[in-house]
C-alpha cells in the first residue's frame, strides 16, 4: 500500500496541549519535524512542502479535502459539501482593516491543493460546521495570523494551540502588517475602552484589584470606575479557572481579548477560558 500523507499522521503520536505545559507541546512537535520532513520529502515534492502538523492541533478528521469556495464569514465549503470554521482565529469582520486582503488571501490559501484538517472535541459547532485546524502547504490559522489577517480568538470550550497561536500573531504585531499597520488596532489601553461595546477587542493593562461578588470574579484595570475597566468571569465559567491562580494576577501586565459588552455603563470582557489570558511579566 502506498504510503500516503493522511497515513502518516494518522500514524502519529497525537498530545492534547495542556495549559499547564504550554510551549512544551510546541518543542516536542519541533522535534518531530526533522521525522516528518523527511518521510514527506519520500514522498514526494509537492507533499515535501505541506506543513507539519503540530501534537496540539488533535488528530485527523478530514483528509485530501478540496475546497470549493469560502464564505464571508470565513466557512470553508468543501468539494462534498461540509462545511469547515477555522478554529482559535477571528477575521477581520465587516468594515473592518484588512477584511476583503483576509478573505481573499484565505481563498487562495484554501484551494491552492488539498488540505488536511484535525479537530478535537468538541467537534462541531451548533451549524454543523467542523471546527478544525487547516493544514495545507502552511497551517492556515499560523499563516493568517502572522500576515496580521486575523487575529487569535479563543473559544470557552477549545483552546489547542494557543501558545503557537499567540506567537505567530505576537510576531505580525510586531511587524506591524496587516490589521496592525492600521493606526487603532493596536491592543486598546483600558482607560480607552469607552465606546467599544459590541466589538471584539485586545486590552493590555495592569491588574489592579482581583475580587468577586454575587458569584462573579472581577479583574479589575482601574480603580476609577468613570474610566475603568474589568475582565469578570461568570458563575458558570468559574469551573474553568478552577486550576487558575486569578489571585496572582494582581499587579500583573495582561492582556486579554474578547467581546466588549456594557456593565452600567462601564465596559468589560467576560473570560470563559483561561487561554484568553496572556501574562505580559
Amino acid at each position: 500500500m502506498p504510503l500516503t500523507f493522511e497515513a502518516v499522521f494518522a500514524v502519529a503520536p497525537v498530545a492534547t496541549l495542556d495549559r499547564k505545559i504550554g510551549f512544551g507541546t510546541y518543542s516536542r512537535m519541533r522535534g518531530r519535524a526533522l521525522i516528518y520532513g523527511l518521510i514527506l520529502a519520500a514522498m514526494g515534492p509537492a507533499v515535501a512542502h505541506a506543513a507539519i502538523i503540530p501534537d496540539c492541533a488533535g488528530s485527523v478528521e478530514i483528509g485530501n479535502a478540496r475546497v470549493v469556495r469560502v464564505e464571508k464569514n470565513g466557512a470553508l465549503i468543501l468539494s462534498d459539501g461540509r462545511a469547515v470554521m477555522l478554529e482559535g482565529i477571528r477575521l477581520p469582520q465587516g468594515n473592518e482593516p484588512s477584511s476583503g486582503q483576509a478573505l481573499a488571501q484565505l481563498s487562495q490559501m484554501a484551494q491552492d491543493g488539498p488540505l488536511t484538517f484535525t479537530s478535537t472535541p468538541p467537534k462541531e459547532d451548533r451549524y454543523d460546521r467542523i471546527r478544525a485546524q487547516g493544514f495545507g502547504g502552511v497551517w492556515l490559522q499560523t499563516a493568517l495570523l502572522e500576515q496580521g489577517l486575523a487575529r487569535v480568538q479563543i473559544a470557552p470550550d477549545r483552546n489547542e494551540c494557543s501558545p503557537e497561536l499567540y506567537a505567530a500573531e505576537s510576531r505580525a504585531r510586531e511587524k506591524r502588517v496587516g490589521l496592525w499597520a492600521v493606526a487603532g488596532s493596536a491592543p486598546r489601553k483600558p482607560q480607552d475602552m469607552k465606546g467599544t461595546t459590541g466589538s471584539f477587542q485586545v486590552v493590555e493593562g495592569w491588574v489592579t484589584n482581583v475580587g468577586s461578588g454575587a458569584g462573579r470574579v472581577f479583574i479589575d484595570f482601574s480603580s476609577d470606575w468613570q474610566r475603568g475597566f474589568s475582565a469578570v468571569i461568570a458563575p458558570e465559567d468559574r469551573r474553568a479557572f478552577r486550576d487558575y491562580d486569578l489571585e496572582g494576577l494582581h499587579a500583573k501586565h495582561v492582556r486579554i481579548r474578547g467581546m466588549v459588552q456594557d456593565f452600567r455603563g462601564r465596559p468589560e470582557i467576560a473570560l470563559s477560558n483561561p487561554a484568553q489570558i496572556e501574562i505580559l511579566n
